[in-house]
């Protein structure tokens, strides 16, 4: 994929979503469907005005916070505070697409825009980084990206940066990875399933982890969650369909029986409805608690058939090349 400086595009988080906490292994991808840039309202630009005020208004908020760490001697770059407040006076604004809380990385991609044009001496996103930048580069972000979630891995700044897809081993290996479609059936897809509603990061991340202090519930995502998405992981990597779906299965399984409270509860019977038919399985994108969910399948004419009968329309993510016409 060929970088775009100045344009920074949504991501998807495959796999990871909690488990990541628990130093799992994670694998995310940009999507260009959506994507954001830094602007500047003016009189002869046609956007959305009050989306754009309610954006600068918000860099304003975040401005403060940056200065902040910087003057304590806490923040991990040299962030040009000064510019981003002349700027954010002159009306700048992120001009995005990307739904804010629906999972999709909305400030993963505006703190990478932030961090190319305000950081001295950035690093480029290059496809053949030194794994030790890659994980500096996740550090920073991770600590840009606390303001907007209470807590932040930074891997999805990170992605919106890189734009490129990331296997995350543990959080201090890093590194750039294909997904294989011709080795996959081409009938096959992944994709998205918009729940109309939005969901709140910070607050389901702490649910989770104080779930996690109870023995029975974080044995369980040791034991069964973390191997089960490491497996997920690895077999789509490797191209190996009937094991990844297998394992798929099984993982959709887990999160519809133990992270209940982050699935919207009007699509709790579309999910069991997946796991039933075996036509497909959804997963959460993000935190869940509302924006989209996440699903795979192999037979995506006839998953998408399905859900038009329950009255849900899907939107297309991966698709195995020899599919388009």
């Amino acid at each position: 994929m060929k970088n775009r400086s100045g344009i920074f595009y949504a991501k998807i988080l495959l796999f990871g979503e909690y488990s990541i906490l628990c130093d799992s292994m994670a694998l995310t991808i940009p999507y260009t469907h959506f994507r954001g840039e830094l602007s500047f309202i003016k009189e002869d630009k046609y956007t959305d005005y009050d989306f754009a005020v309610s954006s600068n208004r918000l860099l304003k908020e975040y401005a403060v916070y940056l200065r902040e760490l910087k003057e304590k001697g806490d923040l991990l770059c040299d962030f040009d505070i000064d510019a981003l407040d002349n700027d954010i006076q002159h009306s700048l604004y992120f001009e995005s697409t990307i739904p804010q809380g629906y999972g999709v990385g909305s400030s993963g991609a505006l703190v990478a825009a932030l961090y190319e044009r305000y950081v001295q001496g950035h690093v480029s996103g290059q496809k053949k980084m030194p794994k030790e930048e890659v994980i500096k580069l996740k550090e920073i972000f991770s600590q840009m990206e606390s303001y907007f979630h209470g807590t932040s891995s930074g891997m999805d700044p990170l992605n919106c940066f890189i734009k490129h897809p990331l296997l995350i081993h543990n959080r201090k290996d890093v590194c750039m990875v294909g997904i294989p479609r011709n080795k996959h059936d081409k009938k096959g897809a992944i994709f998205l399933i918009n729940t109309g509603t939005t969901g709140k990061t910070g607050p389901l991340v702490n649910l989770f982890l104080d779930k996690c202090k109870i023995d029975n519930f974080n044995d369980r995502v040791k034991q069964e969650m973390i191997p089960l998405n490491d497996a997920c992981i690895k077999s789509l990597i490797k191209g190996e369909t009937k094991r990844f779906f297998e394992t798929l299965k099984e993982l959709s399984k887990f999160l519809y029986d133990n992270l209940d409270p982050m699935i919207p509860e009007t699509f709790k019977k579309i999910w069991h409805y997946g796991l039933e038919s075996q036509s497909f399985y959804l997963k959460l994108c993000g935190s869940g608690g509302g924006g989209f969910l996440l699903g795979f399948t192999e037979n995506f004419q006839k998953a998408k058939q399905e859900l038009k009968q329950l009255d849900i329309d899907i939107i297309p993510v991966y698709r195995n090349l020899q599919e388009i016409e």
